[in-house]
């Protein structure tokens, strides 16, 4: 393929596989067949490898180079990497490692097709998710996970929650904010986020769900699973934009709990209802005014000078959905769903995955946001993947346990951890534990004319 030759297929079937040069006056030819009747695998038995067929039969834009040939030499660009390149990307790549002029359309198609062979297909996600959420069940103590299909087996939502994040609920501010995103996918549907944030202002993800669409059913049913992890008091906030159907489900489901507005997103209505942007610094002091009367001054401000965004902010909004002098509960310095909208932005090239491999990438992210000091690492080469406990010193592809020789997986993970290579070899392996085994020297006991034993033992009776 690299050398422009076409060729035709003379003759295929389950055991016997003859192919020979386009020009039927060439000499090139190959014939393979199985190993054994039973095999599926096949050997090259007769290969005449010199074309001596014109020039004029080379054609860049070779037939062969169908979409999945294509696919499956770009496939290993795509391992370990969420985006990886593109059908341009993919063309260049078909130029210059298979010397085949290829198509944008048939670069698409190719690239389509390396996705799934990586990251499987759209069928084949929802085919495993219940193994999928069971593992993670198994692996993971405490993790709720949950599948909402129709009467028909069909999905329609699920929901899941790492073990972690629950537990650490507990030590976090009781405010959580929560958005929806598109996914790309062939299925598409809405990511929905729910995600608290810590003391230092970083995101702590609560939990994912997979809906249709951003409706009243939808979040009534995810709000339902969340309240079942997180609980519901009046020391919980939920803020949100200002989507009617999310207003009616926390208030639905949520009892106790105050419902917040994002208050970037307030500012957003009055940039585009209003046409006033002049007056964002008054409107961004009033919202994190702490005091009434401050709070007072500067709406004062604005109702000078745009009456219809103040009467907009006090009786459509609600002063207490947006200002934090106002609001009924505690909100802290969170008065945006900004924490969301990042977590949406660190997905943003996984949203065209099948749920499954989206679900990978997001246990991927987690894995690394809720570990201060972690012992475990889940390492990726290749095909091959291992979960490397540094403290105990295993990994699940065994080699490290038995042989109690660092795998290339521990050999990874040390790098991360920032610990020596040494300190996980078994002390076994170690240059003192060699020299105190050779340490020692095996003493000659001489001729027996000059033996010094005890009559006791000299006298003992051993017959053959």
């Amino acid at each position: 393929m690299k050398g422009n030759f076409e060729f035709r297929t003379r003759k295929s079937n389950r055991s016997l596989w003859v192919i020979e040069c386009i020009d039927p006056n060439c000499s090139w030819r190959l014939r393979a067949s199985k190993i054994v009747p039973e095999s599926t695998k096949f050997v090259i038995r007769k290969y005449v490898g010199v074309h001596c067929c014109s020039l004029l039969n080379r054609n860049a834009n070779h037939r062969q180079a169908t979409y999945v040939v294509i696919g499956e030499q770009v496939a290993p660009q795509y391992v370990g990497v969420e985006k990886g390149p593109g059908p341009k990307g993919v063309q260049t790549f078909a130029r210059r490692k298979v010397g085949a002029q290829i198509s944008y359309y048939k670069a698409w198609s190719g690239r389509k097709h390396a996705h799934t062979l990586i990251r499987g297909s759209p069928e084949q996600s929802f085919h495993i998710l219940p193994s999928y959420f069971h593992m993670l069940e198994k692996l993971n103590p405490g993790t709720v996970t949950r599948i909402e299909v129709d009467g028909e087996s069909r999905f329609k939502y699920l929901f899941l929650a790492f073990g972690v994040a629950i537990r650490g609920f507990r030590y976090m501010r009781k405010v959580v904010g929560i958005d929806g995103t598109f996914l790309k996918g062939q299925y598409r549907g809405i990511l929905l986020v729910a995600t608290a944030q810590d003391g230092n202002g970083q995101c702590y993800p609560l939990a994912w769900g997979i809906v249709d669409s951003e409706n009243e059913d939808a979040w009534t049913w995810f709000l339902t699973q969340l309240k079942e992890v997180i609980g519901d008091t009046d020391e919980l906030a939920l803020i949100s934009d200002r989507a009617p159907s999310i207003k009616k489900a926390i208030s639905t489901v949520f009892e106790k709990a105050h419902h917040g507005a994002c208050a970037w997103h307030v500012a957003q209505n009055i940039k585009n209802n209003f046409k006033c942007v002049d007056i964002m610094g008054s409107y961004w002091s009033a919202v994190n005014a702490y005091r009434c009367e401050n709070f007072v001054g500067y709406m004062t401000e604005i109702s000078h000078r745009y009456p219809r965004v103040a009467k907009y902010l006090e009786n459509e909004v609600g002063f207490e959905k947006w200002s934090r002098c106002h609001y009924p509960g505690l909100r802290y310095n969170i008065t945006t769903t900004n924490m969301v909208e990042s977590l949406n932005s660190m997905l943003v090239n996984a949203r065209v995955f099948p749920y499954v491999a989206l679900l990978d990438v997001i246990q991927e992210k987690i894995r690394h946001t809720l570990q201060l000091n972690p012992v475990t690492y889940h390492v990726k080469r290749g095909e091959l993947e291992g979960v490397v406990d540094i403290f105990n010193k295993t990994c699940t592809c065994k080699e490290f346990d038995i042989d109690k020789l660092p795998c290339v997986h521990a050999i990874a993970a040390e790098h991360h951890a920032q610990v020596s290579v040494y300190s996980l070899v078994s002390p076994y392996y170690t240059k003192e534990y060699y020299v105190l085994a050779y340490g020692e020297t095996i003493y000659p006991i001489g001729s027996q004319s000059q033996w010094d034993v005890p009559n006791e033992v000299a006298t003992r009776v051993v017959l053959p």
